[in-house]
Protein backbone atom coordinates (compact mmCIF):
# COMPACT_ATOMS: atom_id res chain seq x y z
CA UNK A 1 0.00 0.00 0.00
CA UNK A 2 1.19 3.53 -0.74
CA UNK A 3 0.91 6.79 0.59
CA UNK A 4 -2.35 8.55 0.06
CA UNK A 5 -2.49 10.61 -3.07
CA UNK A 6 -4.39 14.35 -3.52
CA UNK A 7 -6.53 14.62 -6.64
CA UNK A 8 -8.11 17.55 -7.58
CA UNK A 9 -10.93 17.61 -10.50
CA UNK A 10 -11.27 17.34 -13.08
CA UNK A 11 -8.73 14.92 -13.90
CA UNK A 12 -6.32 14.88 -16.75
CA UNK A 13 -4.40 11.96 -18.28
CA UNK A 14 -1.08 13.04 -16.04
CA UNK A 15 -3.25 12.06 -12.32
CA UNK A 16 -4.29 9.38 -13.95
CA UNK A 17 -1.22 7.98 -15.30
CA UNK A 18 0.20 8.95 -11.57
CA UNK A 19 -2.35 6.34 -10.23
CA UNK A 20 -1.32 2.45 -9.36
CA UNK A 21 -3.83 -0.21 -8.01
CA UNK A 22 -3.99 -0.09 -4.87
CA UNK A 23 -3.14 3.59 -4.16
CA UNK A 24 -5.01 5.30 -1.54
CA UNK A 25 -6.57 8.58 -2.69
CA UNK A 26 -8.41 11.69 -1.28
CA UNK A 27 -10.41 13.81 -4.12
CA UNK A 28 -11.12 17.18 -3.39
CA UNK A 29 -13.61 19.40 -6.38
CA UNK A 30 -16.61 17.96 -8.29
CA UNK A 31 -17.72 14.69 -8.24
CA UNK A 32 -21.01 13.71 -9.68
CA UNK A 33 -23.15 11.07 -8.71
CA UNK A 34 -25.61 8.44 -10.75
CA UNK A 35 -26.72 4.86 -10.91
CA UNK A 36 -28.24 2.89 -13.17
CA UNK A 37 -31.42 4.54 -13.79
CA UNK A 38 -29.62 7.92 -14.76
CA UNK A 39 -26.55 5.79 -16.58
CA UNK A 40 -30.10 4.03 -18.86
CA UNK A 41 -31.10 7.49 -19.18
CA UNK A 42 -27.27 8.83 -20.25
CA UNK A 43 -27.00 6.52 -22.50
CA UNK A 44 -30.16 6.96 -24.15
CA UNK A 45 -29.02 10.83 -24.64
CA UNK A 46 -25.67 9.30 -26.72
CA UNK A 47 -27.82 6.81 -28.47
CA UNK A 48 -30.06 9.85 -29.75
CA UNK A 49 -26.34 12.03 -30.12
CA UNK A 50 -28.19 14.67 -27.64
CA UNK A 51 -26.11 17.16 -25.13
CA UNK A 52 -25.45 15.05 -21.83
CA UNK A 53 -26.44 17.05 -18.57
CA UNK A 54 -22.64 18.09 -17.94
CA UNK A 55 -19.65 17.85 -19.78
CA UNK A 56 -17.72 13.93 -19.32
CA UNK A 57 -14.46 15.29 -19.89
CA UNK A 58 -12.46 14.84 -16.65
CA UNK A 59 -15.18 13.91 -14.42
CA UNK A 60 -15.44 11.54 -11.86
CA UNK A 61 -18.93 9.68 -11.33
CA UNK A 62 -20.13 8.48 -7.57
CA UNK A 63 -22.23 5.38 -7.61
CA UNK A 64 -24.74 6.23 -4.79
CA UNK A 65 -28.17 6.84 -4.36
CA UNK A 66 -27.37 9.00 -0.69
CA UNK A 67 -30.01 8.89 1.69
CA UNK A 68 -31.79 12.89 2.10
CA UNK A 69 -29.85 15.39 3.65
CA UNK A 70 -30.26 16.33 7.73
CA UNK A 71 -31.02 19.37 8.87
CA UNK A 72 -27.85 21.72 8.08
CA UNK A 73 -26.11 18.64 5.95
CA UNK A 74 -25.61 18.84 2.51
CA UNK A 75 -26.39 14.94 2.11
CA UNK A 76 -27.32 12.26 3.96
CA UNK A 77 -25.49 8.61 4.27
CA UNK A 78 -23.70 8.11 0.59
CA UNK A 79 -22.33 4.59 0.55
CA UNK A 80 -21.01 3.34 -3.01
CA UNK A 81 -23.54 0.82 -4.97
CA UNK A 82 -22.40 -2.32 -6.64
CA UNK A 83 -20.89 -1.16 -9.52
CA UNK A 84 -20.66 -3.75 -12.16
CA UNK A 85 -24.46 -2.74 -12.87
CA UNK A 86 -22.87 -0.02 -14.29
CA UNK A 87 -20.76 -1.98 -16.41
CA UNK A 88 -22.97 -1.83 -19.25
CA UNK A 89 -22.55 1.48 -19.82
CA UNK A 90 -18.87 2.49 -18.57
CA UNK A 91 -17.01 1.70 -21.27
CA UNK A 92 -19.29 4.65 -23.51
CA UNK A 93 -18.64 7.21 -21.18
CA UNK A 94 -14.93 6.39 -20.52
CA UNK A 95 -14.64 6.64 -24.32
CA UNK A 96 -16.40 10.23 -24.22
CA UNK A 97 -13.76 11.38 -21.34
CA UNK A 98 -15.15 10.19 -18.16
CA UNK A 99 -11.40 9.92 -16.17
CA UNK A 100 -13.02 7.73 -12.86
CA UNK A 101 -15.74 6.11 -11.24
CA UNK A 102 -16.37 5.65 -7.48
CA UNK A 103 -18.37 2.13 -6.63
CA UNK A 104 -17.98 -0.67 -4.37
CA UNK A 105 -16.91 -4.48 -6.53
CA UNK A 106 -15.64 -5.93 -9.04
CA UNK A 107 -15.72 -4.45 -12.38
CA UNK A 108 -16.13 -6.63 -16.31
CA UNK A 109 -13.30 -7.54 -18.48
CA UNK A 110 -15.02 -4.55 -20.87
CA UNK A 111 -14.39 -1.85 -18.34
CA UNK A 112 -10.53 -2.67 -17.68
CA UNK A 113 -10.29 -2.50 -21.25
CA UNK A 114 -11.75 0.40 -21.42
CA UNK A 115 -9.71 1.96 -18.27
CA UNK A 116 -6.81 1.12 -20.40
CA UNK A 117 -7.92 2.43 -23.81
CA UNK A 118 -8.90 5.61 -22.36
CA UNK A 119 -7.02 6.43 -19.51
CA UNK A 120 -9.12 5.84 -16.58
CA UNK A 121 -9.57 4.89 -13.17
CA UNK A 122 -11.92 2.76 -10.82
CA UNK A 123 -11.82 3.51 -7.29
CA UNK A 124 -14.04 1.97 -4.50
CA UNK A 125 -15.11 3.10 -1.32
CA UNK A 126 -15.57 1.10 1.66
CA UNK A 127 -19.38 -0.43 1.82
CA UNK A 128 -20.57 0.42 5.51
CA UNK A 129 -18.42 3.85 5.26
CA UNK A 130 -21.43 5.59 4.29
CA UNK A 131 -21.65 8.07 7.09
CA UNK A 132 -17.92 8.85 6.86
CA UNK A 133 -17.25 9.45 3.22
CA UNK A 134 -20.34 11.88 3.50
CA UNK A 135 -18.59 13.93 5.68
CA UNK A 136 -16.28 15.63 3.10
CA UNK A 137 -19.32 16.66 1.14
CA UNK A 138 -19.37 20.03 1.60
CA UNK A 139 -22.31 20.84 -1.38
CA UNK A 140 -24.94 18.71 -2.89
CA UNK A 141 -26.80 20.23 -5.90
CA UNK A 142 -29.53 18.20 -8.46
CA UNK A 143 -27.95 18.15 -11.71
CA UNK A 144 -30.61 16.50 -13.74
CA UNK A 145 -32.94 13.52 -13.55
CA UNK A 146 -34.76 14.79 -10.43
CA UNK A 147 -37.40 12.39 -10.58
CA UNK A 148 -35.26 9.82 -9.96
CA UNK A 149 -35.12 10.59 -6.24
CA UNK A 150 -32.03 9.33 -4.58
CA UNK A 151 -30.65 7.94 -7.90
CA UNK A 152 -31.25 11.81 -9.52
CA UNK A 153 -27.14 12.71 -10.86
CA UNK A 154 -25.60 14.97 -8.34
CA UNK A 155 -23.14 17.62 -8.27
CA UNK A 156 -21.43 17.33 -5.55
CA UNK A 157 -18.33 19.98 -3.67
CA UNK A 158 -15.94 16.97 -1.72
CA UNK A 159 -13.16 17.80 0.09
CA UNK A 160 -10.64 14.90 1.02
CA UNK A 161 -12.66 12.69 -0.40
CA UNK A 162 -11.50 9.06 0.51
CA UNK A 163 -11.08 6.13 -2.35
CA UNK A 164 -8.83 3.34 -3.44
CA UNK A 165 -7.62 2.60 -6.63
CA UNK A 166 -9.01 -0.64 -7.43
CA UNK A 167 -8.26 -0.86 -11.29
CA UNK A 168 -5.76 1.42 -12.91
CA UNK A 169 -5.12 2.49 -16.47
CA UNK A 170 -2.25 -0.14 -16.97
CA UNK A 171 -4.23 -3.37 -16.22
CA UNK A 172 -3.47 -3.76 -12.79
CA UNK A 173 -6.39 -4.80 -10.16
CA UNK A 174 -6.42 -4.53 -6.70
CA UNK A 175 -9.25 -7.32 -5.96
CA UNK A 176 -6.78 -9.88 -8.79
CA UNK A 177 -3.62 -9.54 -6.52
CA UNK A 178 -5.42 -10.09 -3.73
CA UNK A 179 -6.96 -13.34 -4.47
CA UNK A 180 -3.81 -14.49 -6.28
CA UNK A 181 -1.68 -14.36 -3.01
CA UNK A 182 -4.25 -16.67 -0.94
CA UNK A 183 -4.68 -19.03 -4.32
CA UNK A 184 -3.77 -22.68 -3.26
CA UNK A 185 -1.14 -24.27 -5.64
Amino acid sequence: MSDVKRLSTPLNDEAVAGLKAGDNVLISGVIYTGRDAAHKKLADLIAAGQALPFDLRGQVIFYVGPTPARPGKPIGSAGPTTSYRMDAYAPKLHELGLKASIGKGSRSAEVKEALKKNKAVYLAVTGGAAALVSQSIRRAEVVAYPELGPEAIQRLEVQDFPAQVINDMYGGDIYEEGRKKYERK
